[in-house]
């Protein structure tokens, strides 16, 4: 796999990654209102389970952001390393010079 291949793909699980939190956060919302309409409801068993399902998917939610940052960076790294804003521009260049043939 070329670099700049790579970096498109690294690139993409930092996204992936980020929609992977972004969803635990809205699972967290979710659990928490159906915590606040069991205040109402009362029911045991939902009072009972709910908490612990919210403290598994916040600590999902954590070493989900964790990764995410972690491979932000190496994703980071790896451009500064590899230069990938001039392969960027070398691939621009040869795709219009094939456009213009």
């Amino acid at each position: 796999m070329d670099k700049l291949k790579k970096f498109e793909l690294m690139e993409k699980i930092v996204r992936e990654l980020d929609d992977l939190k972004r969803s635990q956060q809205a699972v967290l919302e979710k659990i928490g209102k159906v915590e606040v309409d069991n205040i109402e409801l009362g029911d045991s068993r939902l009072e009972k389970i709910l908490p612990d399902i919210y403290q598994r998917t916040a600590e999902n939610m954590d070493a989900i952001s964790e990764l995410q940052e972690a491979f932000s960076g190496k994703t980071d790294e790896f451009a500064d390393k590899n230069n990938v804003e001039a392969l960027r521009q070398q691939q621009e260049i040869a795709n219009n010079q094939s456009k213009s043939m």
